[in-house]
């Protein structure tokens, strides 16, 4: 076991566990962080992704020790319930969740490319997204929702 200091959605945290440990486990596990979710475990479905250092990872493939110092952003740190952050409104606006659960790494997703890019494309949109499986088919309503987001943004 090892200290790892990690900063987490703006506050300072440190863990004490095996650095190799997938940083999704930590964040769910240790830090009670529940939006980032177990898809694959491989990487490939994006259920995961969370945001360091301002570029969207899956935290079920990267190893703690990989973003120790770093700047993590889950779901949990883009507002409230009662004020819910523009891009998580434009979700609730254009109902884009069906059952929900890829919609956290959808989101991210999406936030990490358009405050890299606040002029992205459609296109770039759905490039961003190619790594994000949704079972239920909800990707119409979640590209509309980027887009509004990316428009809300540029203004």
């Amino acid at each position: 076991m090892s200290t790892v200091p990690l900063i987490v959605n703006g506050h300072a945290v440190t863990v004490d566990v095996d650095p190799s440990t997938p940083l999704l486990y930590i964040l769910r596990n240790n830090l009670d962080m529940m939006s980032p979710r177990f898809g694959c475990g491989l990487g490939q479905c994006g259920a995961c992704t969370v945001i360091v250092e301002g570029e969207a990872i899956r935290s079920c493939i990267t190893p703690v020790s990989a973003v120790e110092g770093f700047q993590i952003t889950t779901l949990e740190g883009l507002g409230t319930a009662d004020t819910p952050h523009p891009i998580v409104q434009a979700w609730i606006d254009h109902q884009a969740a069906q059952c929900g659960y890829c919609q956290s790494g959808m989101i991210m997703s999406v936030k990490a490319l358009l405050d890299q890019n606040p002029k992205a494309t459609e296109t770039e949109i759905r490039e961003a997204l190619v790594g994000n499986l949704c079972r239920c088919g909800a990707h119409l309503r979640v590209i509309k929702a980027a887009l509004q987001y990316a428009q809300e943004a540029r203004a």
